[in-house]
């Protein structure tokens, strides 16, 4: 059975006084041990809505990759921000959600009158902003943000999985499986583990995970 979608509840509120370019944002990565932090920002036509949006966590990867595809063609515009591992340890994960976050937005090729985001309250929009618990399953332009997010991180990191095979990063997306913690016991971290996350995985806070 498919996930149950998202409404467009928030926007169509929004789209009824004249807020017309309503950006639903979210991010995909900011559990893995390994890897970039990956935000999108989508504003989709009131006119052209695409249905059967749902959260990216709750859909099998061929179902993210077939609405990817229909997000890209058919959203009036899509903005993808990108965070590396390295400014992750620096300046600590949800700072760097909020650098992508905001990265992603600047990339629009609209300016949006609203900005929607799955919980993360963003600083310096000229917009106003809206931040609901559980967006990504309450809010049809969040749960497209987030397919967008998903789909590009795992690509990221199908693509490092042949630089550095023996850590399964084409399996796990880099996220604290039993596997992943196997293989950095094994072969300790490679160039693109957080180190922060390193770090807590050596003291025993972290243990074994599934995707977030």
């Amino acid at each position: 059975m498919p996930p149950p979608s998202a409404p467009y509840h928030f926007e169509a509120r929004a789209w009824r006084t004249g807020v017309v370019r309503v950006a639903g944002v979210d991010e995909a990565g900011r559990g893995p041990l390994a890897g970039p932090v990956v935000a999108a920002a989508v504003v989709i036509d009131p006119d052209r809505r695409i249905k059967r949006l749902a959260d990216s966590k709750l859909l099998t990867p061929e179902r993210r990759a077939e609405l990817y595809d229909v997000i890209m063609a058919r959203a009036v515009a899509v903005g993808v921000g990108v965070v590396d591992h390295v400014t992750i340890d620096r300046v600590n994960i949800l700072q760097a959600t909020r650098v992508a976050m905001l990265e992603a937005l600047h990339q629009l090729k609209v300016a949006p009158d609203l900005v929607i985001t799955d919980f993360v309250a963003l600083s310096g929009l000229a917009c106003p902003q809206r931040n609901l618990v559980d967006g990504d399953a309450r809010c049809a332009t969040v749960a497209a943000a987030s397919i967008i997010a998903k789909v590009t991180r795992d690509r990221i990191m199908l693509d490092v999985d042949g630089q550095f095979p023996e850590y399964g990063f084409a399996r796990h997306k880099g996220y604290a499986t039993a596997e992943h913690l196997a293989a950095l016991d094994r072969h300790g971290p490679c160039p693109l583990h957080r180190r922060s996350f390193i770090s807590l995985w050596k003291q025993g806070e972290l243990f074994p995970a599934t995707e977030d």
